[in-house]
């Protein structure tokens, strides 16, 4: 049954190429949509992932991380003094112009963290020390924002805020989802280079003590601390995923994307086995005449099935390959850790064998009586 099954899908080279192109095109749009999908998802909260904190206390009312608010910084002291605190640290984060050194300006993220306790630094250092930003004006910023911030190496001098700072660490892995850069530094820093009144605060961030959970110690906050908000470390990243990623609907348009890229490939893997069934009536009639189940019929359009969908998915994965490297050079990341690989290459093979359903109801429909028709 295996050598009829690739005998009839081999048969017409055109029409097989034309269904592995389909299911190629499918696969390249899921992987890269995905892909661009979970990185960017990983980009929304990735400070706050990478930040060692339980807990974070925010302005009331803010909706994502990118737009902090300021409160007083009146609000620490009350949070020290909360049972369960372990400790709790100022964190800034505000809006900045950086000028380049063509003159142009590009709006930035200004982190401000303290450089004794390491509180929310930065985490993947290719040059510098992050300890230095507590030298006057000093900062770092991402690799990946070389480019867009003016190609400038350490020890170099621009300006933020028509402030004067130095260029003292590049750091790797902290890419702005908002197309912001971060810009790394000292709280004091953050806070004289910003517009962020004296005396607040953007974020406080608490370490819970041993033997108190996360959840208890936040709601200790909520009833001793007024006018802000509370959550765990956990609930702040999905609230700042879930606002980028669907309230503003930009993770369903990539989503949407994926699942039209499945559309298409459903519609041509189908297409080809039905048509390749049709043709091939009188042959599924002659082995139904001798004794062939139905089982025996549906074996060999399953078969037509897996083959057009693992050779697609290996063409359609080098061709993501390709696409993925060009991406990386233009800073666009993609993210496919191997369950989400495999979970694309079972989303292909179902994907072509819901396409041989129609295959398969014809070929139920056979009359054995039709091989001796004319």
């Amino acid at each position: 049954m295996v050598s009829i099954a690739r005998k009839n899908l081999f048969h017409d080279k055109v029409r097989f190429a034309v269904a592995l192109a389909g299911i190629a095109f499918a696969v390249v749009l899921i992987t890269v949509q995905l892909g661009v999908y979970l990185a960017f998802r990983a980009n929304v909260s990735v400070l706050i992932d990478h930040t060692n904190a339980d807990i974070w206390v925010t302005a009331r009312g803010l909706e994502n991380f990118d737009f902090g608010k300021p409160f007083s910084e009146k609000k620490l002291y009350e949070v020290e003094e909360v049972p369960g605190v372990a400790w709790a640290e100022k964190y800034l984060l505000a809006f900045g112009y950086w000028k380049t050194p063509a003159g142009s300006q590009e709006t930035v993220q200004m982190v401000g963290f303290d450089p004794e306790t390491m509180v929310g630094a930065p985490w993947n250092i290719v040059k510098g020390n992050p300890q230095d930003v507590k030298y006057f004006n000093s900062v770092f910023y991402d690799e990946a924002e070389t480019n867009r911030l003016g190609n400038l190496p350490v020890g170099a001098e621009t300006e933020i805020n028509s402030h004067r700072v130095r260029v003292t660490g590049i750091i790797r892995g902290a890419r702005s989802f908002i197309q912001s850069p971060y810009i790394f530094t000292s709280f004091k820093n953050a806070l004289n280079l910003s517009f962020v009144n004296k005396g607040n605060t953007v974020y406080v961030l608490v370490k819970v003590a041993p033997g108190y959970s996360a959840q208890e110690v936040k709601r200790r906050i909520q009833d001793t601390v007024k006018d802000v908000d509370v959550y765990t470390s956990p609930e702040f990243s999905k609230k700042t995923e879930d606002y980028w990623m669907v309230n503003t609907g930009t993770g369903v348009a990539l989503l949407a994307v994926a699942l039209m890229g499945l559309l298409i490939g459903t519609v041509i893997v189908a297409n080809t086995i039905y048509t390749s069934t049709t043709e091939h009536l009188k042959e599924f009639g002659t082995l139904k005449a001798i004794g062939a189940s139905n089982w025996d019929l549906y074996r060999i359009i399953i078969e037509q099935a897996l083959i057009n969908s693992v050779i697609g998915y290996a063409v359609g994965m080098l061709v993501s390959y390709g696409a993925i490297q060009a991406f990386k050079r233009g800073h666009l990341q993609i993210l496919l850790p191997v369950p989400v690989l495999v979970g694309i290459f079972t989303l292909t093979v179902m994907m072509c064998l819901w396409s041989s359903v129609l295959s398969i109801y014809k070929v139920t429909r056979i009359d054995p009586a039709l091989v001796f028709k004319s």
